[in-house]
């Protein structure tokens, strides 16, 4: 399965304008940057939602860490999982796309301010 992404020029005003906001969504609680000091950049809410989507599923893993053994298993794999998709979202957006992460765009897009 290929991941879908949706092309944005790079040298877009609007793209350049909001990369660093949107970048920095990515990581964990900062999805909420992009979401209130760039929420009329429709580059920045793209990454944004998602990246709220993320951290959301984040929490979900930290809470069922409680769980013996399950739980650790379960928030190790999503920890690693969930910093992947971060880490190659950081850099979709330095590069100016607007990648669609598989399931997490799907929720994100259900999302509405």
């Amino acid at each position: 399965m290929t991941p879908n992404k949706k092309e944005a020029a790079p040298n877009d005003p609007e793209v350049r304008d909001a990369q660093f906001f949107a970048a920095i969504g990515y990581l964990s609680f900062l999805c909420f940057v992009p979401l209130t000091l760039k929420k009329e950049n429709k580059f920045a809410l793209f990454h944004g939602k998602q990246a709220l989507v993320l951290f959301i599923l984040e929490l979900a893993a930290a809470i069922l860490k409680v769980i013996p053994a399950l739980g650790d298993l379960v928030f190790t794999l999503s920890f690693v999982v969930f910093g992947i998709l971060s880490l190659v979202g950081i850099v979709k957006v330095l590069m100016g796309e607007k990648w669609e992460i598989p399931v997490i765009h799907e929720i994100a897009e259900k999302i509405t301010f």
